[in-house]
């Protein structure tokens, strides 16, 4: 049993919300799921009852968000780090790919939370779309078109394919990690760009979904010139 943690010094209450959010993700980084998370264990870890965490947080939805929040900034904070401005879109794209990938690996059971959600509502849907990391990556994709390497147009339905490849990759991994996977950012890395450089080539073919078998030809076309 956790010592029960001494009564806060007044305007320390900032300290305790920050320990609380500190165990709470303990437990999504132990189980991966947040139904496996409770206002009793997480006081357990702290040393408080549930009174002291629900002066800070609503419920436990409430508590959940503002964990999964923090998630999503501290992968914005790996982007940004990764990330040279002075490269091109393109690079930028893969060094931003290749970050989430690392943060996702590192971090697997708050990612799988932070990505799976807790429910389907605008507040979840509101969080995702509005964290730092999809602004980012938002713009990286923007700038790619305002270069001519994909198509002007909504960067969003891009976003959205390119952020789907990479996740699909990096949950593949985390679920199934006894696959023979090799070196997982070697594997990113391809995939990453062969979904970047596959979408402006489609651009260059045209249509929106062009036919296989044209595309294979105009592949053709490319290794005879080469």
């Amino acid at each position: 049993m956790s010592p029960r943690r001494q009564r806060s010094a007044r305007g320390s209450g900032t300290e305790l919300r920050a320990e609380i959010l500190a165990a709470t993700r303990e437990l999504l980084a132990r189980t991966g799921n947040a139904d496996s998370v409770s206002i009793r264990e997480v006081g357990r870890l702290v040393g408080v009852t549930a009174p002291s965490i629900y002066r800070h947080f609503a419920d436990k939805d409430d508590l959940i968000d503002a964990a999964v929040a923090e998630v999503f900034s501290e992968l914005d904070a790996a982007i940004a780090a990764a990330t040279d401005p002075a490269d091109s879109p393109i690079a930028r794209m893969r060094e931003q790919g290749l970050a989430y990938v690392r943060f996702a690996l590192r971090h697997p059971g708050q990612y799988l939370v932070a990505t799976g959600g807790v429910g389907s509502g605008p507040t979840t849907v509101d969080q995702v779309l509005g964290s730092g990391a999809f602004q980012r990556f938002s713009q990286t994709v923007r700038d790619a078109m305002d270069t001519g390497l994909i198509t002007p147009g909504d960067p969003m339905p891009v976003v959205l394919e390119l952020w789907s490849t990479v996740h699909g990759v990096v949950s593949l991994m985390i679920a199934k990690p006894y696959l023979p996977w090799g070196d997982p950012e070697q594997i990113a890395d391809r995939v990453m760009a062969a979904a970047c450089l596959g979408r402006a080539v489609l651009d260059v073919i045209g249509g929106d979904t062009p036919d296989p078998d044209e595309g294979a030809r105009w592949v053709a076309r490319i290794r005879e010139q080469r």
